[in-house]
């Protein structure tokens, strides 16, 4: 062979160099291939969204909470047994369960058949995971675990305030005292949501059934499944999807999907009237009047009865001052037009002096069949009820 025709250095430089190439980039690509498989065998469970809402994106504040695995919440609960179950809202089922250090824990775990759940699940993880106060549930952890989702809570041994002032074998368990001070403990713990925490939050389902009662009465607001975080006192949202409870929702967010801290304001001052009568705001009857029970505290009002309102369980232990007082604030809060109801911080201030109170406007829904056109009400209206759930 000639020399001319052998392979010069060049030639053979640049299938080295060619070589080099191909074989370092298999090896990056084979690199890739098992951090990611890691990345996703380390994140399974931990964070990351699967079926049903179909979906990649992370979970905010997930990092911020203990994570708790499945096998360690079937053996707290007994593999989820019925004689746990204490309880069971929108979201799903709730069990007692026991770790084994003994700590007692409040179990929240998504329904399958929950339509509304997965969204609550993160929207609950990404509210509550920041906030911290002692009129709170506090939030102990998590657990996803394929299309198993699981919230972890603190205990409360004396489960929801409904459960003592609708029923009348436990109602009178609560004196007048312990009442004034979980009237005081809700307010505080609103207050916190709307104007002291990091994220300002509308709770949107605040009812008796959502206040939580520890071993020692101490009320803690529950549920932020429905929570809505938002920017200013002064600022108002307007949906079409209204979400809530029937007795406790506002005039403007059932009518025309208007939102705002004044929504929570509403309900709350339902909440105090159910408290001070021991008796629902939705359902209520009294001989002589249609009204619900907003309607009667309006009614005794003007007529300088207010007192009548009491639960007979209460009038041994009741401070006059303090129940008229409550029920006056309570009117304040449940006014027709959100404009002319308080402040949380300034119903907070109401029950801590001894300010002269402006008088309360006509309330909202004050007779069942006001309530009833709510519920029924055409649909034509471009900001009526489109999704309303009855919690």
């Amino acid at each position: 062979m000639a020399t001319s025709e052998l392979p010069g250095k060049s030639s053979f430089k640049r299938k080295k160099l060619i070589i080099v190439v191909v074989l370092s980039v298999s090896s990056v690509a084979l690199l890739l291939s098992a951090v990611a498989y890691a990345c996703r065998n380390n994140n399974k469970g931990r964070g990351y969204w699967t079926n049903p809402l179909d979906r990649d994106d992370q979970v905010e504040n997930l990092d911020e909470l203990p994570f708790f695995s499945l096998n360690k919440i079937i053996k707290a609960t007994a593999n989820f047994h019925i004689d746990n179950k204490i309880g069971e809202g929108g979201f799903g089922p709730v069990y007692k369960g026991v770790l084994k250090n003994g700590e007692v824990i409040a179990v929240k775990r998504l329904s399958e058949t929950s339509q509304q759940g997965p969204d609550e699940f993160k929207n609950e993880v990404m509210c509550i995971a920041k906030l911290q106060h002692r009129n709170l549930v506090k939030l102990l952890g998590y657990c996803i675990d394929g299309n198993e989702k699981i919230l972890i809570y603190e205990y409360m041994d004396n489960k929801s305030l409904d459960s003592f002032l609708f029923d009348e074998t436990t109602s009178s368990v609560l004196d007048w005292g312990q009442r004034f001070h979980i009237i005081h403990g809700i307010a505080r713990g609103i207050l916190y949501l709307h104007q002291d925490s990091r994220l300002q939050i509308i709770h949107r389902d605040l009812k008796a059934a959502n206040i939580l009662l520890d071993s020692e009465m101490n009320p803690k607001i529950s549920d932020f499944g429905l929570a809505r975080k938002f920017v200013g006192l002064d600022a108002m949202a307007k949906t079409r999807n209204v979400v809530g409870t029937y007795g406790y929702i506002s005039p403007e967010y059932a009518v025309h999907g208007h939102i705002s801290v004044k929504s929570d304001v509403f309900s709350f001052g339902v909440i105090v009237l159910e408290i001070v009568s021991g008796r629902k705001n939705r359902g209520f009857s009294q001989e002589g009047h249609s009204d619900n029970l907003l309607g009667h505290a309006w009614r005794l009002y003007k007529e300088d009865k207010s007192i009548e309102l009491i639960n007979a369980s209460l009038l041994s232990s009741c401070v006059v001052s303090q129940v008229l007082r409550s029920i006056h604030v309570g009117l304040l809060c449940v006014q027709q037009h959100a404009e002319d109801r308080p402040t949380m911080s300034s119903v907070v201030s109401m029950f801590v002096s001894e300010v002269m109170l402006p008088p309360p406007k006509q309330p909202a829904f004050f007779t069942e069949e006001s309530c009833r056109e709510l519920e029924f009400g055409s649909s034509s209206n471009e900001y009526m009820i489109t999704l309303l759930y009855a919690r």
